[in-house]
């Protein structure tokens, strides 16, 4: 189910660093934790609302990518625009130990540590992104440009042809 009322850590910081955003709840599933079903949810196109990938990188350990939620992550660009010979997944019960955020509730900001992070170059074809908020059921909308800075993102093409 969706939560309301309290600010997340992301929120948090977003309001600490003076960036403007918006913040939308919706309802959730454990068998649905997709950001297609949170699209849907909101009433946005899938294209709009982005999904936080966490990878490991054969040279530089973990790797955040952020991609459009109907996307796949082409794993080759991947590792290409992350300076890796490769990079595979992360377990999911590895997820909470490195970014102290769980599958569904991921978000590129706040993780415990600045790890690289690369976001698909999509993401500038909107005004505004949706991104998780840190938690299930929450998602804030911001303007790419700001996620970018905020999170020292580089953008690139990510995602399966």
């Amino acid at each position: 189910m969706a939560k309301k009322g309290k600010k997340t850590n992301v929120m948090r910081i977003l309001d600490k660093e003076k960036i403007d955003y918006d913040t939308k709840s919706y309802d959730y599933t454990e068998e649905d934790l997709s950001g297609v079903h949170a699209a849907a949810a909101l009433g946005y196109d899938a294209d709009m609302v982005f999904k936080t990938i966490v990878t490991k990188g054969d040279k530089t350990g973990p790797v955040v990518f952020c991609l459009p939620s109907e996307k796949e992550i082409d794993l080759k660009a991947a590792a290409r625009v992350s300076g890796n010979k490769g990079v595979e997944m992360i377990h999911v019960k590895e997820l909470p130990g490195l970014t102290g955020y769980i599958r569904g509730g991921c978000s590129p900001i706040g993780m415990k540590k600045e790890f690289p992070t690369y976001i698909d170059e999509s993401c500038y074809n909107h005004e505004r992104i949706s991104i998780s908020a840190g938690q299930r059921g929450r998602q804030v909308l911001i303007a790419p440009k700001d996620l970018v800075e905020l999170i020292h993102a580089e953008a690139a093409d990510l995602t399966q042809k």
